[in-house]
């Protein structure tokens, strides 16, 4: 059998296309203040964006990327590393490492590049990752391609992360990985707890703080929200969730930071982020700065969903942030529950295995009104019906 007999033999995507049950791939044509537009003019109630602040559509972040477009380019055409270097990068390495309250940071074209360029360049043959169970696929990729010796503990338990610590011969030559805010269960990490086992075998703690910058603390983080930004060596963060953009980067001490310029694999062989991507970065990163009520509005809206939505019997997990997930039972009911929220008039992201147990991941953002979350609320009433055969109310 050849390498791509594999892909004849994948049927899952074809037979939900073929039954009208395929959540992936949609086009949309635009996205507004908490609605979006399917292509064919279709206007929904946007419930699965990680645009938590609105501000991919705000005019001043996209006038600014339109402005260095014009001035600088499109592309960069080349790594960081030579060509591809820019005041843009520089700048807004000065900037992230102000805000986030590290010495330095360390600005990449994605997020996942982030997390390949830290774990990968830090770690190597002799070193330890351990990974929460839950942690981001990014990490542990990053941690398979670092040729360390890669163990998992279980989600949030400093109990098994102890015991995994316990049984190693050099514990300080191990890196701790955990998310700030988990993409699909929507909790946060346990810091004050992983931050105090880390001290006590002298291992080094990273924390990719994708969903959790931006949003909490004022838009500073998980790390801040628990006051603990200088107990932690290394966070990592994207631009694509908050900040409305693409992007990534890595914050640590100066000297880390300066290791990771000449040793991360992604940041030296892959082009350096786009002008506009970078500009409108800045842009947002200056709005968090000044108008914190979109820190608020949006973990109110969430909070308000998560509410309404357990009143409805939903079963939203452990979730604290603007990620709700609604637990489904199998994987037939969650694409079944997707398609009638989408004939609502409301959208949501269909999660199944292996990415997570089978569930509809919902998240909300600060620009959704009350309206809006009205609408939405009338759509999974509608839809709780139609599954179970029972009534649901919406208050």
């Amino acid at each position: 059998m050849s390498i791509l007999s594999k892909c004849e033999s994948y049927t899952r995507a074809r037979e939900a296309r073929e039954n009208g049950l395929y959540p992936y791939f949609l086009n949309f044509d635009s996205h507004g203040a908490g609605t979006a537009r399917l292509t064919g003019g279709r206007d929904v109630v946007m419930c699965g964006s990680n645009d938590y602040l609105g501000l991919s559509t705000d005019p001043r972040v996209t006038e600014a990327a339109a402005t260095a477009a014009r001035r600088y380019g499109a592309g960069c055409t080349g790594s960081r590393f030579l060509n591809g270097n820019l005041d843009l990068h520089d700048h807004l390495e000065q900037e992230l490492a102000k805000f986030f309250g590290k010495p330095a940071a360390l600005v990449l074209t994605t997020g996942y590049q982030a997390n390949l360029g830290a774990i990968s360049g830090l770690c190597g043959p002799g070193d330890t990752v351990l990974l929460d169970k839950e942690a981001h696929a990014s990490l542990i990729d990053a941690a398979r391609l670092s040729r360390a010796d890669v163990q998992w503990f279980a989600h949030n338990d400093t109990i098994d992360l102890t015991s995994k610590l316990d049984r190693l011969s050099q514990p300080s030559r191990t890196l701790v990985v955990g998310d700030g805010v988990y993409s699909m269960e929507g909790d946060l990490c346990s810091l004050p707890e992983l931050a105090r086992v880390c001290r006590a075998y002298d291992a080094t703690l990273l924390v990719d703080d994708a969903h959790g910058a931006g949003v909490l603390a004022e838009g500073r983080g998980t790390c801040a929200h628990y006051g603990l930004t200088d107990e932690v060596p290394l966070i990592t963060l994207t631009f694509s969730k908050a900040f409305g953009s693409i992007g990534g980067a890595v914050l640590g001490d100066e000297q880390v930071i300066d290791y990771l310029r000449h040793h991360a694999r992604s940041l030296m062989f892959s082009a350096g982020a786009s002008p506009s991507n970078t500009a409108s970065v800045l842009e947002a990163l200056s709005i968090v700065r000044s108008e914190t009520w979109r820190c608020d509005a949006v973990v109110a809206n969430a909070d308000h969903m998560r509410q309404e939505l357990m009143a409805l019997g939903y079963d939203v997990g452990a979730s604290c942030t603007p990620i709700v997930p609604i637990k489904i039972r199998d994987e037939l009911s969650t694409l079944l529950a997707w398609k009638l929220l989408l004939a609502q008039g409301v959208y949501v992201n269909a999660a199944l295995p292996p990415a997570a147990t089978p569930r509809l991941r919902t998240s909300y953002t600060a620009m959704q009104t009350d309206d809006h979350l009205r609408r939405a609320l009338a759509g999974f009433a509608a839809v709780r019906e139609q599954l179970s055969g029972t009534p649901a109310r919406v208050t």
